[in-house]
C-alpha cells in the first residue's frame, strides 16, 4: 500500500450512520495499514440499526461500534493526517483542529438518510445509497496498490 496517509479520521454531525459507514469501508480496504477512526459532533448514544444492517449486507460489522464525539479525542487530533468531513457541522469543527495542528481537511458532502420516512425497505435503500456513495468516494481517494517489490 502507498500513498496513504497514516491515520484517517472521518467525521459527521452524530458518528451514527455516515461516518462509521467510511470508517468501515476503509478498513476493510487498508486493513492495519493505516490508522481509521470516525467522531460526531454531536453525542449519539448508539449507531444506527439500519447503519449496522446495510454494512452487515457486504460483510462489515458494526454492531461495537460505539459513537464518539471530537471532544473524546482530547490531544489526539493532532495524530491524524487527514480529516474527512461528511456534513456541514463536521467541516466547520474539523477547520478549527487545523488552527493548533498540521491536518489536511477534505470535505465529502454526504446525504444524512435518517431524515427518509417510509417502509424498511425504503429506508434501508436510502442508506445503502449512502453506502455506495462513499464507497466509491473512498475507492477515488485512497487507491490501494501493492507495494512494489525492488
Amino acid at each position: 500500500m502507498t500513498d496513504l496517509p497514516g491515520a484517517v479520521l472521518f467525521a459527521c454531525s452524530y458518528n451514527a450512520v455516515r461516518s462509521p459507514m467510511a470508517e468501515g469501508l476503509l478498513k476493510q480496504i487498508v486493513g492495519n495499514h493505516v490508522f481509521v477512526d470516525s467522531v460526531g459532533v454531536q453525542h449519539a448514544d448508539q449507531p444506527d440499526p439500519f447503519m449496522v444492517s446495510v454494512m452487515e449486507e457486504i460483510g462489515i460489522d458494526m454492531s461495537r461500534h460505539r459513537p464518539k464525539t471530537f471532544d473524546d479525542l482530547e490531544d489526539e487530533a493532532e495524530s491524524y493526517d487527514l480529516v474527512v468531513t461528511l456534513s456541514p457541522q463536521a467541516q466547520h469543527r474539523a477547520v478549527e483542529l487545523t488552527r493548533y495542528a498540521a491536518i489536511e481537511v477534505e470535505f465529502w458532502m454526504t446525504y444524512d438518510p435518517t431524515g427518509i420516512e417510509g417502509s424498511r425497505e425504503v429506508m434501508l435503500d436510502s442508506y445503502r445509497q449512502v453506502r455506495e456513495h462513499l464507497r466509491l468516494r473512498i475507492a477515488e481517494r485512497f487507491p490501494v496498490r501493492p507495494i512494489s517489490s525492488v
